[in-house]
Formats: C-alpha cells, sequence, structure tokens
C-alpha cells in the first residue's frame, strides 16, 4: 500500500527477487487503475500489476507493507489484524511506544489504543528478539537506524557519557519522499546544503526511544539534521564523550564483538572512515570510529542507504525474521 512512493517502489524492487515472495497486489491512491510500469517505465516487463485499491491488497495478501503518511495506518492494521494478515508499517504511526510523544510532534493521538499494545518497532539488531507472535511491526526511521546502530556498541557496553551526545545527519532528496516541496525543488536543492529543523525534527523522540532502551535510562540528545543534494543515502557523525579514557583498539574490539554475527553490520577498520557510495543501493550499514584523545570524545560515523537498510530493506529483513524465513533473504 502505497507502492508508488519512493520507499514503495524501493520495497517491491527487493521483493520481487525475494525467494519466497510472491507479489499479491499493488496498491496506490493517486495511481489507481495504471500499472506500476506506467509510474516507474524501469520495471516494464519486470512487473506490469495494475494498481489496485487497499482492501484489495489487503484480502489477497499474507503480509501487508504500507509506505503512507502518518496518520493512515490504524485502520489499516485494524483490518490486517482481523484478516490475520501480518502488518508492516513504514511510516511513523507504530513506531513509538509513548502517545503522548506521538500527540506532541506529529499532533495526533492514537485511535485505536489496542493495536499499539500489538505492535513491535523493530530494529533487527537491536530488537528481533520483541518480534516472535506480533501482529504490527513499526519499521524504523532512516535517522534512527543510522544512529541507534551507531550508538548501541558503545551504549551497551558503558563506554561513553548517555548525556554527552551529539548527532549531525546529512540525508539525500529521496529522504523527503515523493511530494515536491520548495526545500526539494531542484534549483533550490542541486549546488546547496543546509540544515533543517533544527532540534526540532520529528524523528527526535524516536532516536531517544531507542538510545534510552540501549542506555537503560532516559537520554535525551541534541539532533540536527541536513539535507544532501544527491538521491540517496544518510551519514550521520556522532560525538560523545567517554566515561574514561580508552585505548582505541579495545573500542573497535567492542564494536566488532557486538556486531561479530549481523550479516548487514561492517564495523570499518582503524583508520577508515564510511562513505555513502559504499552502501549504496544495499542493506548495509557501514561504521566507523573514531577517538579524539585530546578532548576524550568517541566520534563514531554510520552510513546507510535511507531507502533500503533506512527503509524498504530493513522492512524486508523484518518480514523475514517474523515469518521464520531467512533473515538475508532476498538482499538487495
Amino acid at each position: 500500500i502505497g507502492a508508488t512512493g519512493y520507499a514503495g517502489v524501493e520495497l517491491l524492487r527487493i521483493a520481487l527477487r525475494h525467494p519466497d515472495v510472491r507479489i499479491a497486489a499493488l496498491s496506490s491512491v493517486s495511481f489507481e487503475g495504471k500499472a506500476i510500469s506506467e509510474v516507474y517505465p524501469n520495471l516494464k516487463d519486470i512487473c506490469d500489476d495494475v494498481l489496485v485499491d487497499e482492501d484489495t491488497v489487503i484480502q489477497k495478501s499474507d503480509v501487508v507493507f504500507a509506505s503512507l503518511p502518518h496518520g493512515l495506518c490504524e485502520p489499516l492494521a485494524r483490518k490486517c489484524v482481523e484478516k490475520g494478515a501480518l502488518f508492516i508499517d513504514l511510516g511513523a504511526d507504530f513506531r513509538l511506544t509513548d502517545e503522548a510523544d506521538y500527540n506532541e510532534w506529529y499532533g495526533l493521538d492514537y485511535n485505536d489504543p489496542e493495536l499499539h499494545s500489538m505492535a513491535a518497532y523493530c530494529i533487527p539488531e537491536l530488537h528481533r528478539d520483541t518480534l516472535k507472535g506480533v501482529k504490527i511491526i513499526g519499521n524504523p526511521g532512516c535517522y534512527p537506524t543510522s544512529i541507534g546502530l551507531a550508538l548501541a556498541p558503545a551504549l551497551k557496553n558503558g563506554l561513553i557519557e548517555p548525556d554527552s551526545i551529539i548527532i549531525d545527519s546529512k540525508s539525500g532528496v529521496t529522504g523527503a519522499g515523493r511530494g515536491l516541496s520548495q526545500t526539494t525543488h531542484y534549483p533550490d536543492c542541486n549546488e546547496a546544503f543546509s540544515p533543517y529543523k533544527v532540534a526540532v525534527h520529528r524523528h527526535t523522540p524516536e532516536i531517544e526511544q531507542t538510545l534510552s532502551r540501549l542506555a537503560e535510562q532516559k537520554l535525551h540528545v541534541t539532533f540536527v539534521p541536513h539535507l544532501l543534494p544527491l538521491n540517496r543515502g544518510i551519514v550521520s557523525t556522532i560525538y560523545t564523550k567517554l566515561r574514561q579514557p580508552s585505548d582505541f583498539d579495545s573500542i573497535l574490539a567492542a564494536y566488532k564483538a557486538f556486531y561479530q554475527d549481523e550479516p548487514f553490520i561492517r564495523v570499518l577498520d582503524k583508520g577508515a572512515i564510511v562513505n555513502l557510495k559504499n552502501v549504496r543501493m544495499s542493506n548495509y550499514c557501514d561504521i566507523s570510529l573514531h577517538l579524539d584523545t585530546r578532548t576524550n570524545r568517541l566520534i563514531v560515523v554510520s552510513a546507510i542507504d535511507n531507502m533500503v537498510k533506512g527503509a524498504a530493506g530493513q522492512a524486508i529483513q523484518n518480514m523475514n525474521i517474523a515469518c521464520g524465513l531467512d533473515e538475508t533473504a532476498g538482499r538487495p
């Protein structure tokens, strides 16, 4: 549902090559009645399915993905629960556990609170155990994914001061969605670079929720996103204060041990720095570590493709876990 948005069509790209998946139906309010290959001509002779209504998708599917603006998914999730289909929301409606946060940052209430007790929020590398038997999955946002994965080993191992975190993130334009705005209009974003929504971005409570869970205490962070004049990708540079002076090798060893069994996390060796081009179109999260001994700061840098690990790829990964499939199946 929402198959013609950037995240929706990215999910279709990955699902089409998944060995255990068959596309049952695709929906788009804007293009209903058209073939998706009319909207995206690169899909001609690959997927020419005609876009149908939402109810048809739910009726035909065992798993339903929704890639829609916030505030639209509760009724869809309810229909999926009643049918017995797994519902995976790539939007924001099932990400926040505290309704007060959702009200403060998105301006809406939970109209069907029971649904939220059935839901699990899942960055797979951090929360996969929560997916057993769930009916609804809140797929994480792109910024929170890049930040949560970057900081998890440091917080779980008590390496950093939890109240010292400053996050500087940069995202490609697809993160703003397919709808055009003045900010994403080509003449305005090309050859430009600027922060936006400084200290008020809606991903802030999700970031704090994820990091608080890791640190086992309530955290607040400083988060400043920037718009990069490129199509896709996120780089997050995160500044933290070490609890006590430490050598680089031990910190690197802690990170590599934490992610040693994770197929989509690559902790780079000493001296290497992440680069967006190395994760483009993939489900990888690359992480590099940098120690500033003069200030006793650990600087963590992560890179993901915001459309894949930050959205569609992670949604497929979550589906694989929830359905008992190989977690890497369909990897882009």
